[in-house]
This record gives structure tokens, C-alpha cells and sequence, in this order.
């Protein structure tokens, strides 16, 4: 996945979150979790799209994404 979606500042504060406020981030942890969120989200989506096609629409609808995380 060439192109990045999520902010890095937005990787920190969900690492903050979970650390603490006190906690330091590195760039290379904030550029990880975004990988490993982007790489996540992307599969997600590729299986909410194959419900949505399997049940004859175009749309994904919310139903879709949340059966996906399930599988």
C-alpha cells in the first residue's frame, strides 16, 4: 500500500491513549501502527465490498463492515 491514509498525529494520540499521557512516541512506532492499521482496515474493507456484492448491491452498508470484522 503505496499511498498513506492515516495522520501520524493521529497514530500518537491513539498510542497516548493507550500508554498514557506521559508517554514519548517514536516516529517509527506511529509510522508502524499506521501500516499495520491502513494494511487492516484495507482487508476489512475487501471483505464488507464481497458481502455487499454478494447480497446484489454496490453499497457498502455498516452491516457489511461489521460482519467483515468478524470473520
Amino acid at each position: 500500500m503505496a499511498e498513506k491514509i492515516l495522520p501520524l498525529a493521529a497514530m500518537e494520540r491513539i498510542i497516548k491513549k493507550a500508554a498514557g499521557a506521559e508517554a514519548r512516541v517514536s516516529e517509527g512506532a506511529k509510522s508502524a501502527l499506521r501500516e499495520a492499521l491502513e494494511e487492516t482496515a484495507s482487508n476489512i474493507a475487501a471483505k464488507g465490498w464481497r458481502f455487499a456484492t454478494h447480497a446484489g448491491r454496490r453499497t457498502v452498508k455498516d452491516e457489511d463492515i461489521r460482519l467483515a470484522v468478524k470473520e
